[in-house]
C-alpha cells in the first residue's frame, strides 16, 4: 500500500463520488439514486452503512430513520419509538438496530431535506431501503452493462456505538466486500475502526475529517486530539500509517469567511500528497444555500477552484454537474 497513490491515480482524472447516490435528484440512499448516479457518470456510489437487529448492513444516513423513511406512518411500529444517546447526542425516534431486515423492508424512503429539494418529494413512498448486498449487486451489474468499473465507497456510521451494542459493522462489511471485484474505498469518521480494518484487509481506507469536533472514539478514550489536529502535517503522517486517503470537509481546503466568501486555500492538499494520501473533498451541491458567496448560481466554478488545487476526488449530490465540470477542466484527457 506504500505506493497506492502513485500506482493507482497518477495522471488520472479526479474521481466523482455519488454522495448517497444522485441525491440532488432522488431521495438519498435508494437504489434509484445510486442507479441514476451511475447513468450520470459517477465513478463511485457512496452508501452510509448502519445495521439491523438481525445483523444486516443497510444504507441510511443515520441509524435514526424518522427523517429518511415513512416510519411515522406505520402504527405497527409506534411502540419502537424511543430515546437513545448516539455519539453523545440525545436523539428520539426509530433506530435501525431495533428492526429486523424484514421489518425495514416494509418502510419506504423519503426526501431528507424537502425544504431545499421539493422536487424529490414526489418520490416519497416509492423506494425501499437497500441492503449493502443489493448495492454491490447494482455496481457489479452496471459495471458490466456500462463496460466501465463502478466502485462503491461505503462509510461505517457510528462504529463505536454499534460495537457497544454487539452489532459491529466491520465483519459483515468485509464479508460482503470480499465477494466483489468492483473498486472499493472504506471510510469512517472514527480512527480505531480504520486501524482495526487495516489489519484485516488490503482495501483502501479513508479517514474522514470534519472542520470541527473530533472522532467519537477519541471522545470515548479521552484522546485530546481533534479533527484540526489530525489534519495537520503530523496528524496526516499518522493517518498514512493505516489509511490511503482522506475525505475532508472542503472548508479545510478552501475556508470561508464569516460572510460565506472563500478565502485563501490551505496547504492541506499538498501536505496530504506528501504523505502519499489521496484527497477527496465533500460535499459539492448545486443549491445556493450550500455554495460559497463567490459561486452563487455557478456551482461549476466551485469545482474548478478545487480541481485546480489538485484534489483526487469529489463527493457530489449532482453528478452531472460534477462530471461536466471535470470534463471542462480536463478536456485534454476526456
Amino acid at each position: 500500500m506504500d505506493n497506492f497513490r502513485d500506482s493507482t491515480f497518477t495522471n488520472q482524472l479526479p474521481i466523482i463520488i455519488a454522495h448517497r447516490g444522485a441525491s440532488g435528484y432522488r431521495p438519498e440512499h435508494t437504489l434509484a439514486a445510486y442507479q441514476l448516479a451511475i447513468e450520470l457518470g459517477a465513478d463511485y456510489i457512496e452508501p452510509d452503512l448502519v445495521i439491523t437487529k438481525d445483523g444486516v448492513l443497510i444504507a441510511r444516513h443515520e441509524n435514526e430513520i424518522s427523517a429518511t423513511t415513512d416510519i411515522a406512518e406505520h402504527p405497527e411500529f409506534a411502540y419502537l419509538r424511543t430515546t437513545k444517546i448516539i455519539d453523545g447526542e440525545i436523539i428520539t425516534g426509530w433506530f435501525t438496530e431495533d428492526f429486523t431486515l424484514a421489518e425495514i423492508k416494509t418502510l419506504r424512503a423519503q426526501e431528507r431535506i424537502p425544504q431545499l429539494r421539493s422536487f424529490n418529494t414526489k418520490y416519497n413512498g416509492i423506494y425501499t431501503i437497500p441492503t449493502l448486498e443489493e448495492i454491490i449487486d447494482l455496481a457489479e451489474k452496471k459495471s458490466i452493462e456500462k463496460n466501465r468499473k463502478i466502485g462503491i465507497y461505503p462509510e461505517t456510521k457510528h462504529p463505536t456505538y454499534f460495537q457497544s451494542i454487539d452489532l459491529e459493522l466491520e465483519t459483515p462489511l468485509l464479508t460482503a466486500l470480499e465477494k466483489t471485484h468492483v473498486p472499493v474505498f472504506i471510510q469512517s469518521f472514527e480512527v480505531s475502526n480504520l486501524k482495526a480494518l487495516a489489519k484485516k484487509t488490503n482495501l483502501p481506507l479513508v479517514q474522514l475529517i470534519n472542520d470541527s469536533g473530533k472522532p467519537y472514539d477519541f471522545v470515548m478514550s479521552d484522546n485530546p486530539r481533534t479533527y484540526q489536529h489530525i489534519s495537520k502535517p503530523a496528524g496526516l503522517k499518522k493517518i498514512a500509517e493505516y489509511a490511503q486517503a482522506i475525505g475532508v470537509n472542503k472548508n479545510l481546503i478552501i475556508p470561508r469567511d464569516s460572510q460565506g466568501k472563500l478565502i485563501s486555500p490551505t496547504s492541506l492538499v499538498n501536505h496530504a500528497h506528501k504523505e502519499n494520501l489521496l484527497v477527496h473533498a465533500w460535499t459539492f451541491r448545486n443549491e445556493n444555500y450550500f455554495l460559497p458567496l463567490d459561486c452563487q448560481d455557478n456551482p461549476q466554478e466551485e469545482y474548478k477552484l478545487f480541481f485546480n488545487l489538485g484534489i483526487d476526488g469529489v463527493f457530489s449530490d449532482f453528478i452531472d454537474t460534477a462530471v461536466n465540470a471535470r470534463a471542462a477542466m480536463f478536456s485534454e484527457f476526456t
